[in-house]
C-alpha cells in the first residue's frame, strides 16, 4: 500500500487529453469545489482534489501545465509519471487511506489499475461503453444505451447522468457578448498532427472568405495546450505542410478597443481574434458558423448549437495519425509509422462513415463533413453559401439543439462522486 497521511480523503480525477480536460474535468472540478470544502481552494480542509494524467497518443504533453493554471487541483501527476506512480505512489506525496478515483478520459483500464493500487473506490463516466463494470463501485452513463450493454448483475451500479457537454451552454451565457458582426470560428485542433494541417488550411480559408465577405470577422479559440506563438510556428518553414498554402502570419497585434482579444494578422491582412482564456464557450456560442477539424471540437460546438462545417483534408494523411486506441498506437511504431499510418487513416475514412460527434450521436448527417483532398477555396465558397442563407444556419442550429441532452449531467455526476465519500464528509 502507498504511504498514508493523517488527512482524511482524496478525490482523484483520471484523464488524458485537452478536450476531456476542458469539457469534463474542469466543470466537474468546479462543481465539487462548490459542493465540498476541498484543497487547494479550502486550504484547511482535510479533503484534497488531485488530477492524474494517463498515457495517451492524442495528448500534447502540456495538459498538466494547462490544468495547473486553473488552481483546482492540489497535486497534478503528469502522464509520463503514471507508471512510476503505480509502482511507488509515495514518491508523489502522501496519500490518504481513503479516496475515490473518477475516470474522465483515456483508457478506462488505467483508472482500474490506479484505484486498485491506492485501495480507493472507483467511478467511471462512460460515454459509450463501461468496459470494466466488475471493478467499478459506480458507473455514470452518458445515455441509457451504456447501461443496457452492461451484464444484468452490474446494472444496479449504473446511473444515467447524461452528457457532460450539455452543460456547456449554461456556462456560455455567463460571458460578455462579442461586438456585432458576422463572426466565424476557426478551430484547427489542439494536437500537433491536426494543428500542422489545420492552422495553414484555416488561415488561407479565412483570407479567401474575407475577400468574398468583407464584413466577416474571425475568432480562433487557442486550446489550453497551445499558444499564439505555436500558431505562428505552424505557418512557417518549420512546418513543411505550410508550403502547400498561400498564407502566413504577418504579426500578432495587441487587443483593439471594443473586442479585448489579441489579433493574429495574416500576410493578406485578415485579422483573426484570439480567445486565449479557455474555455471559449461564451464567445463560440455567438458565432454564426464554425470551421473545424474532426474531434472533440465537434462535440463542443454541437453542445453549444453552433453550426459547423467539419474538415478532414486527406491530402495530408501522412500526418493524420491522431486516432484513438491500439490501432493509433500501432500507427506510431518506428519504421512502420508512415505505411501503417496511411493505411489506418484511409481505412478509418472509408469505413467509419460518420466522423463528427453530432453525426455519430444522431446516426445521420446533421452537420456537413468535408472529407477528401479539399481546398481552402472550396471551403470558403461553401462557408459563404451558408452565411448567405441564414435559414439554413438556423435549421442546423435547431437540429443541434434537438440532439443536445438536458443540462444537469455535471451536477448528477458530482452527486455520484459525493455518494462514494464517507457520509460525514459528504454532508
Amino acid at each position: 500500500m502507498p504511504q498514508t497521511t493523517d488527512e482524511t480523503l482524496s478525490v482523484v480525477f483520471v484523464s488524458n487529453g485537452p478536450g476531456e480536460l476542458a469539457t469534463w474535468v474542469r466543470p466537474l472540478a468546479e462543481q465539487l469545489h462548490r459542493r465540498l470544502l476541498m484543497r487547494p481552494r479550502a486550504s484547511s480542509s482535510l479533503m484534497s482534489l488531485r488530477l492524474v494524467l494517463v498515457p495517451c497518443p492524442n495528448a500534447t504533453g502540456t495538459e498538466a501545465n494547462a490544468a495547473d493554471r486553473w488552481h483546482l487541483f492540489e497535486r497534478i501527476t503528469k502522464a509520463k509519471d503514471f507508471w512510476s506512480l503505480l509502482l511507488r505512489p509515495s514518491h508523489f506525496g502522501a496519500w490518504p487511506d481513503r479516496g475515490v478515483v473518477v475516470f474522465l478520459g483515456g483508457d478506462q483500464f488505467w483508472s482500474v489499475l490506479l484505484s486498485a493500487r491506492l485501495g480507493y473506490r472507483h467511478i467511471t463516466y462512460a460515454e459509450w461503453v463501461a468496459r470494466w463494470p466488475r471493478w467499478n463501485d459506480r458507473i455514470a452513463a452518458m445515455a441509457p444505451a451504456v447501461r443496457d450493454q452492461l451484464p444484468r448483475r452490474f446494472r444496479s451500479r449504473c446511473r444515467v447522468v447524461g452528457d457532460l457537454m450539455a452543460d456547456l451552454s449554461n456556462h456560455a451565457r455567463e460571458e460578455a457578448p462579442l461586438p456585432s458582426g458576422e463572426w466565424v470560428a476557426l478551430l484547427p485542433g489542439s494536437k500537433p498532427a491536426k494543428l500542422s494541417v489545420g492552422v495553414p488550411f484555416l488561415l488561407e480559408t479565412a483570407d479567401r472568405l474575407a475577400a468574398q465577405r468583407p464584413g466577416c470577422r474571425f475568432l480562433l479559440p487557442v486550446a489550453p495546450t497551445t499558444t499564439a506563438n505555436d500558431l505562428v510556428r505552424y505557418t512557417d518553414r518549420s512546418n513543411p505542410i505550410a508550403a502547400s498554402y498561400k498564407t502566413g502570419v504577418a504579426s500578432i497585434e495587441e487587443a483593439c478597443f471594443g473586442v479585448g482579444l489579441r489579433r493574429l494578422v495574416t500576410l493578406h491582412g485578415t485579422e483573426i481574434h484570439l480567445q486565449e482564456r479557455p474555455p471559449a464557450h461564451g464567445v463560440l456560442s455567438q458565432c454564426k458558423l464554425a470551421l473545424t477539424t474532426v474531434g472533440a471540437n465537434t462535440a463542443e460546438l454541437g453542445s453549444l448549437a453552433v453550426p459547423m462545417i467539419v474538415l478532414v483534408p486527406t491530402q495530408h494523411l501522412g500526418v493524420m495519425q491522431a486516432w484513438d486506441g491500439w490501432l493509433g498506437l500501432l500507427a506510431r511504431l518506428p519504421g512502420l509509422r508512415r505505411l501503417i499510418g496511411l493505411l489506418l487513416s484511409a481505412w478509418r475514412l472509408r469505413n467509419h462513415g460518420l466522423m463528427a460527434w453530432p453525426n455519430i450521436s444522431a446516426g445521420r448527417m446533421v452537420v456537413p463533413e468535408r472529407v477528401g483532398p479539399i481546398t481552402p477555396e472550396q471551403i470558403a465558397l461553401e462557408a459563404d453559401s451558408w452565411l448567405a442563407t441564414p435559414e439554413r444556419l438556423q435549421g442546423q442550429r435547431e437540429d443541434l439543439r434537438g440532439l443536445r441532452g438536458q443540462p444537469g449531467a455535471v451536477r448528477a455526476l458530482a452527486e455520484e462522486v459525493q455518494g462514494l465519500l464517507p457520509l460525514a464528509l459528504s454532508d
